[in-house]
């Protein structure tokens, strides 16, 4: 990600911090439901696949595919109240 942000082309940035968001978003949901998953045979297996297909180069990359049909539309319907939630919270600090 260093190496992304330092560099003078910004297609990588955009490629790794979608990854980012999408395993953030990933990591949160595993959070609450890793009590149930990891009793599933392969589980552990299926995590590295499917953070590996995330990663991939060019137009295969999970990470583009799933911000762009799921994260980004959940995202433009709710950011509005995000952002009230965060000014709120900000102006209680």
């Amino acid at each position: 990600s260093i190496k992304a942000i330092e560099s003078s082309s910004k297609e990588d940035d955009t490629t790794w911090l979608t990854y980012w968001v999408v395993y953030g978003v990933f990591s949160v949901a595993e959070f609450f439901s890793d009590t149930f998953l990891y009793w599933f045979p392969f589980y552990y297996a299926g995590k590295c696949v499917f953070l590996l297909w995330c990663m991939a180069p060019g137009r295969c990359s999970g990470a583009q595919l799933l911000y762009q049909r799921l994260i980004r539309p959940c995202f433009l319907k709710h950011h509005r109240a995000l952002d009230a939630a965060l000014g709120a919270l900000g102006a209680r600090v």
